[in-house]
């Protein structure tokens, strides 16, 4: 292979980064989404504690899908659920071993973490429908308009990944726990807030994609690819 074949082939610098961040901030919203909360001084806007973070792994979506491929996106998701996975299975663990004498924490301790099984699986649930749901629509639009409007791609994307995600997050993983308005409530204002804080930051995905295709030479389109979310191979 010649200097100049291989000064064009596509790389993947940046791939591992973006790969850590996406997992960290999927292992973080899960253990922040145990708190409701309420934005200062708008009181009728209920949320859960997940979505101060949660809309990065979106965007981070995006920019995978975009930049790699649908194949290698998929990779990814797979591996952030793994890593929930193991978090969930190391707070239930650590519940579960009786407490050092003198420390008087544990039910405070247990009555957070101890939850965040069941989180993990409403949020691995509602992540595996709404991050695939996301790759596709972006995929399948990036070659329906040949690599044209970004912006509506990003957008479109995420109002159908972020609806279905957080209906089914919510509903499995404090359904019985919280109150049904309260679920209904944070339902709403969870898709609502997700939805907008992605749309008033389009320009950061955009700038980022439209860097990273340049520097890693990438710039797939997922005309011959099998979308089925099952696969791990390309």
């Amino acid at each position: 292979m010649s200097t100049s074949d291989c000064a064009h082939r596509p790389t993947r610098r940046w791939l591992g980064p973006i790969s850590v961040v996406f997992c960290t901030v999927l292992v973080i919203s899960n253990i922040s989404a145990i708190k409701p909360l309420s934005l200062p001084g708008l009181p009728f806007i209920l949320m859960d504690g997940g979505n101060l973070l949660f809309p990065i792994s979106y965007i981070f979506g995006d920019v995978l899908v975009e930049v790699y491929g649908y194949a290698q996106s998929r990779r990814v998701i797979w591996m952030g659920f793994a890593m929930n996975l193991f978090a969930a299975l190391a707070f239930s663990l650590v519940v579960a071993m009786p407490a050092a004498p003198g420390w008087e924490m544990q039910d405070a301790f247990a009555s957070i973490l101890g939850q965040t099984p069941r989180v993990v699986f409403g949020s691995m649930a509602a992540f595996w429908a709404g991050s695939f749901l996301n790759a596709w629509i972006l995929a399948r639009m990036k070659i329906l308009t040949r690599g044209r409007h970004l912006w509506m791609r990003t957008i479109a994307s995420t109002i159908g990944g972020e609806a279905i995600d957080s209906l089914l997050f919510t509903t499995i993983s404090f359904g019985g726990v919280w109150p049904a308005t309260l679920i209904l409530h944070v339902t709403l204002w969870n898709f609502v807030l997700k939805t907008a804080y992605e749309i008033l930051a389009t320009p950061l995905p955009y700038l980022i994609i439209q860097r990273l295709k340049k520097m890693e030479r990438s710039d797939p389109y997922d005309t011959h690819t099998d979308f089925s979310p099952f696969r791990l191979d390309g």
